[in-house]
């Protein structure tokens, strides 16, 4: 629901029309619809750090942790849109400690294949930074049905050419 709809239009009355279930079936689980979402939002930050490390933790070559990292975003729709859907509601305050957490995590798995590859630390910092905003900016676009639609050919065409502007060789 938070990615088709949002995080403020998430309710507990939709909510439980959409999963067939009373109102009082869902406040037996949760509390309140904050209890909800602060489940939700652990829910999918357990699943983007394991996906992180999926894409990151079993490869010991830096640029080809960074290289599988790229290819991997390419591919991961459900959280893309529920990232967006996050991101839009980025001062929400129980979605803002959780963006927070995740984009530090995120780029520091980044600088740290970086720092591996031989960059100082500041450089790292900056071309993690840097790879993170390529990111963000190309889920906004797509969002915001700014980004053109890509078919798979030419969508790879553009994944080849960020890890080549972005990871050195």
């Amino acid at each position: 629901m938070i990615a088709d709809q949002g995080v403020r239009a998430t309710a507990v009355e939709p909510l439980a029309r959409r999963m067939g279930i009373t109102k009082g079936s869902f406040y037996w689980h949760f509390a309140n619809r904050e209890s909800l979402l602060d489940q939700a939002l652990r829910r999918w930050e357990e699943h983007d750090s394991r996906n992180l490390n999926m894409a990151m933790g079993a490869i010991n070559e830096p640029r080809e942790r960074l290289i599988s990292l790229f290819r991997r975003v390419g591919r991961e729709r459900l959280t893309h849109r529920v990232f967006s859907a996050l991101c839009a509601a980025a001062d929400h305050p129980q979605v803002e400690p959780v963006l927070e957490r995740v984009a530090q995590r995120r780029m520091h798995h980044i600088a740290q294949a970086f720092s591996e590859l031989g960059f100082s630390p500041e450089q790292s910092a900056h071309r993690a930074r840097l790879t993170y905003t390529a990111y963000l900016g190309f889920l906004q676009l797509q969002r915001q049905h700014q980004a053109p639609h890509l078919d798979s050919r030419t969508f790879e065409a553009y994944i080849e050419h960020v890890i080549a502007t972005l990871v050195p060789a």
